[in-house]
């Protein structure tokens, strides 16, 4: 006969990932106003409310935080660009001169989702890169301040949406693509701890994932 009943009103739009149905969707970012109604028929004004995502799809409302989290494509793009990014500044401290050490790039790079990614592009990047900014020179840069933003700029946006084992699964990655062709190098270690850190793992997980990485086939 009587209660609260919300007029909702339209003020924005996008793609967002939905719990409730799994995957992307599109959204509407709503406010409502409330109002006592009688009958069906509103009477009294309560105030406003949200503003909330409502999923376009199921109608499910959602707090405005759910929109922190990526949606599955670009979740996927982060990914695969942070790989990117880890592959080409293993590749920077430990050279491009070991066959091994491409191929076990190039094989990273491309199952993050750079399918065409050949060794030849990634050897081009590097010396590109090089020739662009001397960020790779330790004569220029020897503290390899730039090569650390290069790394955390591309990871730390991705860290706070992978599980511990997702951000494990990368540092050992780049472990394996800098002992393909031996141990570790100083040059090596220091890119490897950096990732570690972008990767907001404790310097003792760090230790320990880079010792493992050398039993892993």
């Amino acid at each position: 006969m009587c209660g609260i009943r919300t007029s909702w009103n339209t003020v924005g739009d996008g793609e967002f990932f939905c719990e409730e149905c799994g995957g992307d969707r599109n959204y509407r970012r709503r406010t409502g106003r409330r109002r006592f109604a009688v009958l069906g028929v509103p009477v009294l004004p309560r105030g406003c409310t949200g503003p909330v995502i409502e999923c376009a799809s199921c109608q499910t409302h959602f707090g405005t935080e759910v929109l922190d989290r990526p949606t599955t494509s670009r979740f996927s793009g982060m990914l695969r660009d942070a790989v990117h990014t880890v592959a080409l500044a293993v590749l920077s401290a430990g050279g491009t001169d070991s066959r091994e050490v491409l191929d076990r790039a190039v094989y990273a790079v491309r199952a993050a989702g750079y399918v065409d990614c050949t060794a030849v592009q990634l050897v081009d990047l590097v010396e590109a890169l090089e020739a662009d900014t001397g960020r790779f020179m330790p004569q220029v840069n020897p503290e390899g301040t730039l090569l650390a933003i290069e790394i955390h700029e591309a990871i730390d946006p991705l860290t706070p949406h992978l599980l511990p084992s997702g951000r494990e699964s990368i540092l050992v990655q780049a472990a394996r693509i800098a002992l393909a062709d031996g141990p570790y190098t100083p040059a090596e270690t220091e890119v490897l701890g950096t990732v570690g850190d972008a990767l907001a793992l404790d310097p003792a997980d760090t230790a320990r994932l880079l010792s493992t990485a050398r039993t892993v086939p």
